[in-house]
């Protein structure tokens, strides 16, 4: 018996949930066809009905993660203004974020991975680091697009350091000290 396109695209969706999770959490390599399909209960075999090639699932479910991340970062912001710059860092910096690399920022927690990946999965990341970028620009009130670049690399690499570091106050340390720096940047404007 055959499936409903609705069906098929409420599958397809499913699988590229969990994927964009599964990336997340243990990276890009560590997403395997056979227990992604398991983990949303279908076949391994039934993948093939959605993704041509495993290639093509972690492009789009990269994609997923850094939609779904950015849209998370967006989420408590009011639609009529800017958050402030304080207020984006405090959150971006944040131990609840740090805590959540499967549900937080794809971008910090997939950098590296994303540094050796194919052409394609970099062709993905990179207009989303720029629209970071120059979120960061409008948030932090910067005229010079170099200080919202050192902003969102201190940023994310703060972020992506703190999540390796075992101590938890020496983590704590590294958030907080990247998080005055660039608060403290802002203000000298």
């Amino acid at each position: 018996m055959g499936h409903s396109q609705a069906d098929k695209a409420q599958n397809r969706e499913r699988i590229l949930n969990e994927a964009a999770r599964q990336i997340r959490q243990g990276g890009l390599e560590n997403l395997s066809v056979g227990p992604l399909m398991e983990s949303v209960n279908l076949t391994h075999g039934g993948f093939y009905g959605h993704f041509a090639s495993r290639s093509e699932l972690i492009a789009q479910a990269l994609e997923r993660a850094l939609c779904e991340g950015e849209a998370k970062s967006r989420a408590s912001d009011d639609p009529d203004k800017l958050p402030s710059a304080t207020v984006m860092v405090r959150s971006y910096l944040s131990r609840t974020h740090r805590d959540a690399p499967d549900t937080g920022c794809a971008i910090a927690a997939l950098i590296s991975d994303v540094g050796r990946a194919d052409a394609r999965c970099r062709a993905v990341m990179q207009p989303h680091i720029e629209t970071f970028i120059a979120r960061a620009a409008r948030v932090l009130g910067s005229g010079s697009e170099n200080e919202a670049i050192l902003a969102v690399s201190a940023m994310v690499g703060a972020l992506a350091i703190s999540r390796v570091i075992t101590d938890p106050k020496r983590s704590d340390a590294i958030l907080r000290a990247v998080r005055d720096a660039v608060i403290a940047m802002n203000a000298n404007d």
